[in-house]
């Protein structure tokens, strides 16, 4: 489990998610409310698809730039699936097999405490 995790708010714009993105290695941002409860999961995957193609090419328009403009609770997936922190790995790795997602977020008490991703478990399962 990773337990800095980078939160972004539901009403950001793309751009910040942009701005993180472009300047981290990791791939998913944990979106909280204004009462800084967990409300979704904003994919860099997630990202791309909501974003013009053309962004930072020579073919470049205006309207490309817009999309930037975008809220992230626009196009963040809502309702995660997470887990306790005392869950084993199995439990971890079934539930990101069965459900098909890149990172469960890790919560206690409602709080965020960190987010496991398929590469953390599978560093575990090479390691042991």
């Amino acid at each position: 489990m990773i337990t800095r995790v980078v939160t972004i708010e539901m009403d950001d714009r793309l751009s910040v998610a942009k701005e993180i993105f472009d300047n981290v290695s990791f791939h998913h941002l944990l979106v909280i409310d204004e009462d800084n409860n967990l409300a979704g999961i904003l994919s860099h995957r997630d990202f791309l698809r909501a974003l013009s193609p053309n962004i930072g090419t020579a073919a470049e328009l205006i309207r490309d730039t817009e999309t930037l403009q975008k809220r992230v609770h626009q196009v963040m997936s809502h309702n995660p699936i997470t887990i306790a922190p005392h869950c084993d790995i199995n439990l971890a790795s079934k539930l990101i097999l069965e459900h098909d997602i890149g990172c469960l977020p890790v919560l206690e008490n409602n709080h965020i405490v960190g987010i496991i991703t398929w590469k953390d478990l599978l560093k575990a399962y090479y390691t042991a």
